[in-house]
């Protein structure tokens, strides 16, 4: 059971009206799910705005409001924890909830306008075929080994992502890999969470009716970058504008892969055509299940990733090589077929 300080620690507040030392039951956003015991977090959406139902959740026996912006009744049956930030509070609490399960993980998140599932699966599945049990958070499918939980958002909010990768923990899953939207980084849906390493793919310009900006766009992916820790790993797409933009303040190590411009894991094209990619790797010459100059491009960061966690070049190839038939059409499905052979 954890009380409401544990769950407070690292968390920007504002100011408390209550006693922290309350045993705390679950956490919700939504109102409607609160029961004795929960935490409400009062975030404000696109639409709504949870701090107009602070009082619902307070009869429906909330013990604990957060909220950016205090109501003008405080009952005494519930402690009010005002914070600067709701969204990223729901984050770092959730984290704190769940026993901080991304510590506990080789956590990758994969951010970029396309790739994101291409190479979150690929890494995935690259994992367990090499012996580990993974976790994987995509658009298409969550899993947790080879259990399959349906996917609703490209990532879940930052509760139910708590509790997936705990979920992940309990099931003795050592890596995770999951798309990173800039949607979910700007929303600080990943707030909290502790990265072995992110990827960056590329970006055009998709999402402007969200950021209204190219610029705000850039930002949100950035920042992602700009929140990792010294012990992680930043892999960048050296061929793309802006992939040295992305790693410019971040604290983790930098590393870029490309097929044109000088890059730690450099990739050339030898053949591309229906049958697969043949590519040189490095000094190494390898043919792909996959096709198209996208998927060498996601190749080749999967590739990257992998040693950066410490397995060995050649090992990867050989894995990377024998991912065709079924697993190859399912990565096929989730990529832009029009761009097959670009």
């Amino acid at each position: 059971m954890k009380q409401l300080r544990d769950i407070l620690h690292k968390v920007a507040l504002v100011q408390v009206h209550g006693q922290t030392d309350l045993d705390v039951q679950a956490l919700h956003l939504d109102s409607r799910k609160v029961q004795p015991g929960s935490v409400f977090i009062a975030v404000a959406g696109v639409q709504v705005d949870g701090h107009q139902f602070i009082d619902k959740a307070v009869a429906l026996g909330a013990t604990a409001i957060i909220c950016e912006q205090l109501p003008s009744t405080l009952h005494e049956s519930a402690t009010y924890v005002q914070v600067r930030n709701s969204h990223e509070a729901t984050g770092v609490m959730a984290h704190n909830f769940y026993d901080e399960p991304s510590a506990k993980l080789q956590l990758v998140g994969v951010t970029g306008t396309n790739g994101k599932t291409t190479i979150a699966t690929l890494l995935f599945n690259l994992f367990s075929e090499l012996g580990y049990s993974c976790g994987l958070v995509s658009t298409v499918q969550n899993k947790i080994g080879q259990s399959i939980i349906p996917a609703t958002h490209t990532t879940p909010d930052a509760i139910q992502l708590n509790a997936l990768l705990a979920e992940m923990v309990s099931a003795g899953c050592t890596h995770a890999f999951m798309e990173c939207s800039s949607h979910a980084i700007d929303q600080k849906r990943i707030a909290g969470l502790h990265f072995k390493g992110a990827l960056f793919s590329n970006i055009t310009h998709d999402h402007l009716d969200y950021h209204k900006t190219f610029d705000n766009y850039i930002k949100a992916k950035k920042a992602f970058f700009d929140g990792l820790t010294s012990d992680a790993f930043a892999l960048s797409n050296a061929d793309d504008k802006r992939g040295t933009v992305m790693l410019q303040n971040t604290k983790a190590s930098k590393h870029y892969y490309g097929l044109k411009n000088m890059a730690e894991f450099k990739g050339k094209i030898l053949e591309n055509n229906l049958t697969g990619l043949t590519m040189l790797v490095g000094a190494t010459e390898v043919s792909f299940g996959l096709i198209g100059t996208f998927n060498a491009y996601n190749l080749l960061a999967v590739y990257g990733a992998a040693t950066l966690l410490g397995e060995k070049r050649e090992e990867v190839l050989r894995v990377l090589s024998m991912i065709k038939g079924r697993k190859a059409a399912l990565i096929m499905s989730s990529a832009r077929v029009g761009s097959l052979l670009s």
